[in-house]
């Protein structure tokens, strides 16, 4: 497997300080931002892509993945997206949200979705990069891998694929649905998501108790890491591990400066780094 960091959370740094401290907290490669207001900006991706891969790598880091904020391919940043990461041998995307606000429209929203995906599965195969759906909680189309399985297995697992979270697949189901969905998703699995959460009770306006998400260190939280790593290895799985390191703001359980956060990101790094040499 290899250990990446999601450049989201150094956005404020340019991409040659931010691949600086990735290598410095000790990544092997990033998993770079290439959506409105990321590292790359969808519109200049033809322009801007190659140069920052080439900077990233000659730092020594690879770049395995690129987080994109596709819906469809009638997006018209799609193609050429698609066409700059197969031209830097970038191999996996991932895509936007489908999101699920409304009572009642599931249904319509899985089928929009899957009319969705049979243009993306056309760019994946012109261009010979996979397009993958990020298992992500709440109001998602994507927070049940039941449902990204349903999406994505009419398709060449070379084409479309899983992105498993295990944070938001713990909060989705803490008991055993992290680990049927890792089992339903198995072969399909194209990249993982590394950070962790758990649930605590607040008040709600009328004083009722309700259970809400909020991100802790890795080695914590609702998805055992021991475990979901050891399921990953036995399904074969030898993509990247992006590491989303999502500590600042009202999601963590600490609203981090920087410098806290990239403390902290070293720590989980460490702790995975101790979980896959004991497997």
């Amino acid at each position: 497997m290899e250990l990446v960091m999601f450049s989201k959370m150094l956005q404020e740094f340019d991409v040659d300080e931010a691949g600086d401290i990735i290598q410095d907290i000790g990544f092997e490669g990033v998993d770079l931002t290439v959506r409105p207001g990321g590292h790359v900006e969808p519109s200049r991706v033809a322009e801007d892509l190659e140069p920052a891969v080439e900077l990233l790598r000659d730092k020594g880091l690879s770049v395995p993945m690129l987080t994109t904020a596709i819906e469809t391919a009638q997006d018209p940043t799609a193609e050429p997206i698609f066409e700059a990461a197969a031209a830097c041998g970038v191999e996996r995307l991932k895509l936007g949200y489908w999101q699920v606000q409304e009572f009642g429209s599931m249904r319509e929203k899985i089928a929009a979705a899957g009319e969705a995906l049979e243009g993306i599965n056309a760019l994946a195969q012109k261009y010979g990069v996979s397009a993958n759906i990020h298992v992500h909680s709440g109001d998602f189309l994507s927070a049940l891998s039941p449902v990204v399985w349903m999406l994505i297995e009419p398709y060449d697992p070379a084409c479309i694929g899983a992105y498993p979270d295990l944070c938001h697949m713990g909060l989705e189901g803490g008991r055993s649905g992290w680990k049927q969905g890792l089992d339903l998703l198995g072969d399909r699995i194209n990249m993982v998501g590394v950070k962790n959460a758990g649930l605590f009770p607040q008040k709600d306006a009328e004083g009722n108790t309700r259970w809400q998400g909020q991100l802790l260190p890795v080695s914590q939280g609702l998805t055992p890491f021991p475990q979901a790593f050891s399921y990953l290895k036995q399904l074969g799985f030898d993509g990247p591990c992006s590491f989303h390191s999502e500590y600042q703001g009202g999601f963590s359980f600490k609203d981090m400066t920087t410098e806290e956060l990239i403390q902290q990101t070293r720590e989980d790094l460490a702790y995975v780094r101790g979980v896959l040499a004991g497997l």
